[in-house]
């Protein structure tokens, strides 16, 4: 009966801590739960920033502020703008003259940076 006894309480024994151990573990996991969920709040918060200052960054009115200030960038103009044609005999049926803009020449760029007009 003893050895009955002994053989019991070694298996009440490993059971209790068997118990012990799935507990620790269990609460060992809950605390991973948590900060993994305190980090998704974190990226969230994070990436809700991020988009914000992604609008705020593209919007056209700081677009065409930088393109003024730092590019010294101007609207354009219908006065400013140049027009080619080509001669009257040059014109093929298939490539018709198709206004574009022209490319600045050196008098006109240097009229145009001193303020002056063509």
């Amino acid at each position: 009966m003893s050895r009955l006894n002994i053989f019991l309480l070694i298996v009440v024994m490993g059971c209790a801590l068997s118990v012990v151990n799935a507990t620790n573990q269990q609460r060992q996991f809950f605390i991973q739960l948590q900060r993994a969920q305190s980090q998704e709040r974190q990226l969230q918060q994070d990436y809700a920033q991020l988009q914000y200052q992604q609008s705020a960054l593209s919007r056209s009115a700081r677009i065409e502020q930088l393109a003024t200030d730092s590019l010294k960038m101007q609207p354009v103009a219908t006065g400013r703008t140049q027009y080619l044609t080509l001669a009257p005999g040059a014109a093929t049926a298939s490539d018709a003259p198709v206004p574009t803009s022209a490319p600045v020449s050196s008098t006109a760029a240097t009229s145009s940076r001193s303020g002056g007009t063509r």
